[in-house]
């Protein structure tokens, strides 16, 4: 079995959400984060871009998914982009 380099956007549920407590809870639930960044949205709304590595098996990233989105305080979780790790 591979390994893909998966890059997701997490949108916090409002503006007021802390994103560097986010991001602890995110980092609690998903093993696998290589990095965090930040991107602003819209009109103060800031989303969390991660990347994270799964296996790339079938719905490897829907795992990943479905735990992010019952992290507190996450709105949307949606997938970007995934690349085979060389």
């Amino acid at each position: 079995m591979g390994k893909v380099a998966a890059v997701l956007r997490i949108m916090p549920d409002s503006a007021d959400v802390n994103l560097k407590d986010l991001e602890q809870s995110i980092r609690k639930r998903v093993k696998g984060i290589q990095d965090v960044a930040t991107e602003p949205i819209a009109f103060g709304l800031t989303a969390l871009k991660i990347a994270v590595v799964v296996g790339d098996d079938e719905g490897g990233t829907d795992m990943v998914e479905k735990a992010l989105s019952e992290v507190p305080h996450v709105g949307q979780v949606e997938t970007i982009a995934v690349n085979r790790m060389i």
